[in-house]
């Protein structure tokens, strides 16, 4: 048994208290990467990233690598056996790079695996990842300080016009009733549900692995990129070995996690819109945004969920073979599905916010009418509600001009063509005076 384990066993079994503050020090880890996520996809959906808040957007992107990279290195540290067979996993995934797969594998390790690992991820994980946490947290706090908080359209508020609430004492309040509910919630299931039992996996042994590993569930897509690629991708070039069962799982990853990155400034090339922006999108309203949204996250959850597959197998008594094969569908065909069926149920939803908002919502009270008919009785939609229903802002999709020697590029070509399919299918919006006055929608 390594000095690792015992000081974590030492930690649950005789620190009075020791075992309550570490499985809390745990759930939390798993619960920092949920919240950052749903963060980041309540950002992207209703479009908080545009001008001037795309540092923003860049700094929780950060904050959410750096607590992933906070949680796989505390992963490692206790020494048992669960992790020590991730670590060897991480140690395969590090020598199939060709060339310098070696080098970076005894860089990692410090040498053969084991090496000096838990040396190395120690620093890493006590002082680099909260050091980094508390930076990026501080330039998120001074952007929104500076560029203040996006808000949904509403009575007064306008790009130009933020109506925020007030620090002290409303959001103060708020914050603080929201971290004592965390907090409370974290030692609840600290004091209640049993996590990590390294007691019960042993110590980690080199030779040996644990059957039915599975990761935390925030690196669980990246286990399951690894599982979907077929076997025996092997190609012998240049007199070395290329192991895309390796490289492209890396290469997919590295180009999701990039184009999230990146994707304000690709929206904002493809539409032409520099503008400063201080008012939130409906997700309904930007269709192509939210399907592509939308598609992010079934691609991810189809990773995330091919992480499970033997288990899956093995609870539904179903075929390992079967259940990789329904992943491997989902990855290709998921997002384009997801999308394509995200929009139109987007252009829907505005269809019938346009309808509400003309012609006033059902109230399911029918009268009869002098000449002998029946009618229902539409109520009448107040003056928040019809912000919240005017739908859409006008925007339509630049042209592709041609640059000061009159040559038309290729790439202006390709952000033409983009913002036209950003833009179809898109409603226009109503004139100022096609809603009028609350009492053009009829008495209740």
């Amino acid at each position: 048994m390594s000095k690792a384990l015992q000081s974590t066993l030492a930690i649950s079994f005789e620190l009075p208290g020791g075992l309550l503050v570490r499985q809390a020090h745990h759930w939390a880890a798993l619960l920092l990467p949920a919240a950052l996520i749903l963060q980041l996809a309540v950002t992207f959906f209703t479009g908080a990233f545009r001008p001037p808040r795309r540092l923003a957007w860049l700094l929780l992107f950060g904050l959410l690598l750096t607590a992933l990279a906070g949680g796989w290195s505390g992963y490692a540290l206790p020494d048992d056996m669960l992790s020590g067979t991730g670590l060897r996993i991480v140690e395969g995934i590090v020598l199939g790079i060709p060339v310098v797969g070696t080098w970076l594998s005894a860089l990692l390790f410090g040498g053969e695996f084991p090496g000096r690992i838990i040396e190395n991820l120690y620093p890493i994980h006590v002082a680099v990842v909260p050091v980094l946490l508390i930076v990026l947290m501080a330039a998120r706090a001074r952007s929104a300080y500076v560029n203040g908080p996006a808000q949904f359209a509403g009575p007064g508020r306008t790009e130009e016009r933020i109506v925020g609430v007030p620090v002290w004492p409303n959001l103060a309040v708020r914050a603080g009733g929201l971290l004592a509910l965390v907090t409370g919630g974290i030692l609840l299931l600290a004091a209640t549900v049993t996590i990590s039992p390294v007691w019960l996996y042993g110590p980690s042994s080199p030779g040996d692995a644990s059957a039915g590993s599975q990761p935390d569930w925030y690196t669980g897509f990246l286990d399951g990129a690894l599982r979907l690629v077929p076997p025996g991708w092997e190609v012998e070039w240049l007199g070395r070995t290329w192991t895309p069962a390796i490289l492209l799982p890396l290469l997919v990853v590295g180009l999701f996690l990039l184009a999230i990155a990146v994707y304000p400034f690709v929206e904002e090339w493809v539409t032409g819109d520099h503008a400063e922006h201080h008012l939130l999108d409906r997700p309904r309203n930007e269709p192509t945004r939210t399907g592509l949204g939308v598609a992010a996250l079934v691609f991810y959850g189809a990773l995330w969920g091919a992480g499970s597959a033997d288990l899956v197998a093995t609870h539904l008594h179903l075929t390992v073979e079967s259940v990789v094969a329904w992943y491997q569908a989902m990855v290709v065909l998921g997002p384009f599905v997801a999308f394509l069926l995200t929009r139109r149920v987007c252009l829907a939803l505005q269809k019938r916010d346009r309808d509400i908002l003309l012609h006033g919502y059902e109230t399911g009270r029918i009268v009869r009418l002098p000449g002998g008919e029946y009618a229902e009785v539409h109520g009448r939609v107040d003056a928040v509600e019809r912000y919240r229903l005017a739908g859409p802002a006008a925007a339509h999709g630049a042209a592709a001009h041609p640059d000061e020697n009159g040559r038309l590029r290729w790439s202006e070509r390709m952000r033409a063509a983009l913002a036209r399919v950003y833009f179809e299918d898109r409603l226009q919006p109503l004139g100022d005076g096609a809603v009028g006055p609350p009492e053009r929608f009829g008495a209740a």
